[in-house]
């Protein structure tokens, strides 16, 4: 599992654990819905300006949720580290 991914699966988590959709994120995060929806899907990785703004609409820290991604990540057994070329 690529990183991105795995953010957008622990953002996607984060969301619908308050029972939130997507529209209910990207108002509260000053983001387009589109956005936040290419961001779960792993197409896009946000700035880290716009994280701590998705973490601060979702009342969490981005060491849990970067926590929960490596989480991910490890369970998928994924490198932590992309390889370079």
């Amino acid at each position: 599992m690529e990183p991105d991914q795995a953010f957008g699966q622990a953002l996607r988590h984060a969301r619908t654990k308050r029972k939130w959709t997507q529209t209910d994120l990207a108002l509260r995060a000053g983001v387009d819905r589109n956005y936040v929806s290419l961001i779960e899907l792993g197409r896009n990785s946000p700035s880290v300006r716009l994280m701590f703004r998705l973490c601060d609409a979702l009342d969490v820290t981005p060491s849990d949720l970067l926590k929960d991604v490596e989480r991910r990540m490890r369970v998928q057994g994924t490198a932590l580290t992309p390889s370079l070329p």
